[in-house]
Formats: structure tokens, sequence, C-alpha cells
């Protein structure tokens, strides 16, 4: 197993770099590295930029419209985005449901959903967790009556990121009670501006709108939007919570906010001298670093097996865990480095060129919140708790 970068691959990464410094907008990658808010037109403006250049799905095959990377050149790409500081790529739609809908879906869901995702014109949300249904997913209640022609749908779900966005919403639903849990349950897609949707929001400890709860009451859905198979949503959900794993992993985030935390602890005095200065924060900040270094390794270790055409096993949950637990951790001591100057918790202090008075530096107003809202890396995509089962599972075979 080699995991040195090949000169092709180190060239990849020069034309990435060049690209990012000729096209990330200035505005947008000011709020990316001073971990301001991104509003929606942020998003979708930097998606249809990557799309003009033929990378809008960056692990995308060349058949659907992606530029046909393989997993090394993905991984530099979504590095060197980081690095750069452009926007996270929303994933529901382009690395989750887009898929899914590849893998499984009608030709007529692929001509008609795919493009619309690549060119960002449709906005996607996802719906999995209900009140009693986290992550037991099988547990899932939305039911979803054949009528006709249609699906009549009604049920919950909760913790729906960015929904207040979402042009479509793509559902676990159970289509039939009878069956044992995970068999009775379908994959369906479903526009959000159906009569029958409530969106209502849930503002998280860090005060914002992120999530929300989904409300289906009598909500009619052509059989046409079913994936796949009635009754075999669970498979396609499997799959796409492989791909949800991997991605928040995200180690190019927390490379790029690692350095953020060196500059930083490198301000900050304590005694006369820099924070960075300090043994004890000093050694938190290297055995971070030397946990990421070692994430990093593993996950090129999962590049080399799919290279090899081999199943990367438990490395995905290994990933997700560690991952998680790396994010949080970088965040804690952004946290801690500014001290009190993190407690004012105002929101307006994290717009792009605020200018009030706030209290302190203006690189320490953002990182309150940004520690609440991390909290929840541990827990969403399999919580590290169910992470640790699979991982036993298939290793010890417990």
């Amino acid at each position: 197993m080699n995991l040195n970068f090949t000169p092709e691959e180190t060239a990849f990464r020069q034309q990435v770099r060049a690209f990012l410094t000729q096209n990330l907008p200035p505005d947008i990658q000011h709020k990316v590295l001073n971990g301001l808010i991104l509003e929606r037109d942020d998003y979708v403006r930097w998606q249809r930029i990557l799309h003009a250049q033929g990378w809008g799905g960056s692990s995308w095959p060349k058949e659907f419209g992606g530029p046909g990377w393989n997993a090394v050149q993905q991984y530099i790409f979504e590095e060197e985005c980081a690095a750069a500081g452009t926007p996270r790529t929303i994933p529901f739609g382009l690395k989750m449901v887009a898929p899914v809908i590849m893998a499984f879906g009608s030709k007529e869901q692929q001509q008609h959903f795919l493009p619309r995702i690549l060119a960002a014109e449709d906005w996607w949300c996802q719906g999995y967790s209900e009140p009693g249904a986290g992550s037991d997913l099988a547990s899932v209640k939305t039911r979803a009556v054949l009528d006709g022609d249609h699906y009549i749908v009604n049920g919950q779900k909760t913790w729906t990121t960015l929904g207040q966005y979402a042009d479509w919403i793509f559902c676990l639903v159970r289509t039939d009670p009878e069956a044992k849990a995970q068999r009775g349950i379908s994959f369906l897609l479903i526009d959000m501006k159906t009569p029958g949707i409530t969106v209502r929001p849930i503002i998280t400890m860090d005060g914002a709108h992120e999530v929300n709860e989904v409300w289906f009451e009598e909500v009619r859905v052509p059989v046409q939007n079913l994936v796949g198979e009635e009754n075999k949503g669970w498979t396609y959900a499997k799959f796409l919570l492989g791909h949800e794993r991997t991605n928040i992993a995200g180690i190019g985030i927390a490379k790029r906010e690692l350095a953020r935390l060196k500059r930083i602890a490198s301000q900050e005095m304590k005694n006369g001298k820099p924070l960075i200065r300090g043994p004890l924060f000093a050694a938190r900040i290297a055995q971070v670093d030397i946990d990421l270094m070692a994430l990093e390794i593993t996950n090129l270790r999962v590049l080399s097996a799919e290279a090899e055409r081999r199943a990367p096993g438990p490395e995905a949950s290994i990933l997700k865990i560690k991952g998680t637990e790396i994010q949080q951790a970088i965040t804690e001591l952004l946290t801690q480095a500014v001290g009190p100057y993190a407690l004012p918790l105002r929101r307006e202090a994290m717009a792009a060129g605020y200018q009030g008075d706030a209290v302190g530096p203006q690189y320490a107003a953002p990182l309150a919140a940004s520690y609440l809202n991390m909290r929840k890396l541990s827990i969403y995509g399999g919580s590290n708790e169910i992470q640790k089962n699979i991982i036993a599972q298939m290793i010890l075979g417990l």
C-alpha cells in the first residue's frame, strides 16, 4: 500500500489550487475562514461556479455529469477546497440522494433530478429521523398509503437540516406496517411545495435556525417518485448512510480549523507570552494534531482499498468517530483560547463585516456558537456509540 501521491496527483492538486485562487469569491472566502455565517445564496453561488467548471459533482461519474474523478482526486479536491475557504458541500443533494438515484432510481428520475442537483436548481433535505426514530431508523412511523397513482403520506420528521431552504425532501416512509421493521420501509422523493407539508423551526442552543421539524398531513406523492421497489427502502437507506458517515469525518475542514486555532493561540496572550507557547495548551494542540494525522492516514488507507476495489470494512465508522471527536476538540480549544471573549454569543456579531460593540477581538465572536453547534457531530449520521457497536461486530464478532 503506497500512501504517497503520484506526480499526476500532485499536478491535479496544483490545477485545483489554481482554479480556487482564480474563482473563489473573496466575500465567501472571508466568511468561511473566519467562521462567519453563510447564507443560502453563498452555497448556491459557489455550487454554480463549480458546475460551470464541470466540477459540480466531484464524486459523480461522467455518465451523470460529473468529472469522473477517482477517490484520490476527490480527496485532493475536498482538501484543497477546505484549505482555500470554500463553503462545505451541502451533502443532501450532491452526496446523499444523488448516489441513491444513480444506483437505484429510474431513468426518468435520473434525467430529471440529477442535472437540477448539479446546477443548484433544487435544494434537498433529509427526511430520516423522527421523534421516536433516531439512531434506530427502522422504527420510522411516517406512513405512506397507496391510493391509485399517489401515495398519501402522514407523519413527522425532525432534525431536518436546512429544511427551510429545501425544494425537495427524500424520505423513509412505512409502506407495510405488517412487515418486520426493516422490510416495510420505502424511499420517497417529495416536493416540499406539496400541500400538507409544514416546516417548523427548531432553534438550537447556539441561537441558529439550522434544523426543523417537518409535518406531513395527507400529502399526495406521485408513485413515480418512489425510488426502486416498494418496501426495499432500507437497502437504499443503508447505501446512503455509508456516504454520509465518510463525509462527516471532515478531515480537510479539521486541518483548516486547526490552522486557525494555531493562529489565534499565537495572538492570545497569557502571562506575557503567546498562549501557544504555554506547555499545557501547546500539548493539547499537539495531541489534536497527532490524532488528525493518524486519521488522515486511515482515510488514505480507505482510498487505497477503494482503488484496489476492496471493501473498506469498519474504517468508515472509525473515520466518523475520530473525525467528529477531533472537530469537537478543535472547537473546544478555540473557545478556551479566547476565554471570556467567547461568552457574548451574539449572532449579529458573526455577520460578515460586523463592526458593532462586540466585546474582544472580532475573531472571537463566532467561537462559542461554533463550539455549541459542533456538539451534534458525534450524534447525527449514526451516533458514535452506534458506530462503536458496528466496529465491535465487524472486528470482534460481538
